[in-house]
């Protein structure tokens, strides 16, 4: 459990130009619930069909609905007694069928330069800005290190949750802190890298269960950066993408705009092909396996981790087993990138359940690899 919590009777600042509201207990009276629902409206919306909300156009209502645009919105006391899902931009989200309960859709605005010192900048931004558009204004600012992180959908709240990754980066690398409200303490958390346990597509979020109790609700997030740039284009398929269009020395754009370009020719648009990305994780096995299924499959590409296990190529292992471009009725796995799968239009929550385990299961009977999904099931 997390330990630090914020100064007795101060909301410590939080998004972008909101004035913090003080408390003469930490915690709102009825006073200032009243003043905060007269000045931010909380509404919510019933039975609202969450299928714009979710990048695989699955359906399923909410009963109930709000949206979040401002951190003390969430201080409103009914919150905390009710079931919720926090939502972010839908593309880590499996729907499969209606949620009996509130979902709190985050989507606090606005962008800043908080600080800087000898070494770094220190760039805030609301849980709810767009995931790549926040990295190109980082880069259109002349703060660059998140290059690498360009296209990948949802939001800038969700990002930590995930520990999202690309290219040879993950955003816990450039990660400073995030502030978060505790339905249950009903207070505003500030959270820092150590507190996050930031692991392979993992963190405290996930390893507590909060991204699916609801129990915590990111509002916004500072990231880190270094003054001193190097590029990043370590990882094969840029430094190839770099050469062939002839740049030896990248700048920050370069790099972003290659991975741009080799994101939108492998992976399809969520508005046109519904998807989330990456359905699976790379999995992780000891080094005597490893070496056992490259002994039998001499092309397996395999990446040496730090702690002496050794990371497969999921996308690989579900192309061998012979499902890239393979469906089962409405859903199946991309014909560009056999990590991604797809819904043709029409698909439900059963239906991607159903190819997912089929997928695994084939997988699992040719290489004895568990495939672990990436997304969140509702």
């Amino acid at each position: 459990m997390l330990s630090k919590a914020p100064p007795a009777g101060v909301y410590p600042k939080i998004g972008m130009g909101l004035t913090p509201l003080r408390f003469a207990d930490g915690k709102p009276s009825q006073a200032d619930n009243d003043k905060i629902n007269e000045n931010l409206p909380m509404h919510p919306r019933n039975h609202v069909d969450l299928s714009p909300f979710n990048t695989l156009a699955l359906p399923g209502k909410a009963a109930a609905y709000q949206k979040i645009t401002a951190p003390e919105q969430l201080a409103a006391p009914d919150l905390a007694k009710q079931n919720r899902f926090i939502l972010g931009g839908g593309s880590n989200l499996v729907m499969t069928g209606d949620f009996d309960g509130l979902v709190l859709h985050m989507a606090i605005p606005g962008k800043r330069l908080v600080k800087e010192d000898a070494e770094a900048v220190y760039i805030e931004s609301g849980a709810g800005e767009n995931w790549h558009d926040f990295v190109q204004w980082t880069l259109q600012q002349g703060w660059p290190g998140l290059e690498n992180l360009s296209l990948i959908p949802g939001t800038v709240g969700a990002a930590p949750i995930q520990n999202i990754g690309a290219y040879g980066l993950e955003v816990g690398e450039c990660f400073h802190s995030l502030t978060a409200w505790d339905f249950e303490k009903q207070a505003f958390f500030p959270v820092d890298r150590s507190d996050c346990r930031f692991a392979y597509r993992d963190s405290i979020f996930k390893q507590e269960g909060w991204h699916l109790n609801g129990r915590m609700a990111i509002t916004s997030v500072i990231f880190r950066l270094p003054k001193i740039w190097t590029p990043n284009n370590r990882y094969a398929e840029l430094s190839n993408e770099l050469a062939a269009r002839d740049i030896a020395a990248p700048t920050p754009q370069d790099i972003a705009s290659a991975i741009i370009a080799i994101r939108q020719r492998k992976l399809p648009d969520p508005a046109i092909i519904p998807n989330t990305g990456s359905f699976f994780h790379n999995p992780l096995v000891d080094q005597a396996q490893a070496d056992a299924l490259l002994a039998k499959f001499p092309a397996l590409p395999r990446y040496p981790q730090p702690d002496g296990r050794v990371k497969l190529a999921a996308g690989w292992l579900i192309e061998q087993a012979g499902w890239k471009g393979k469906y089962l009725g409405p859903v199946g796995m991309y014909e560009k990138q056999a990590l991604v799968l797809i819904n043709r239009g029409g698909a439900t929550g059963a239906d991607v359940q159903r190819t997912m385990a089929a997928v695994q299961a084939d997988v699992k009977a040719k290489f004895a690899v568990d495939l672990t999904p990436e997304p969140i099931f509702l």
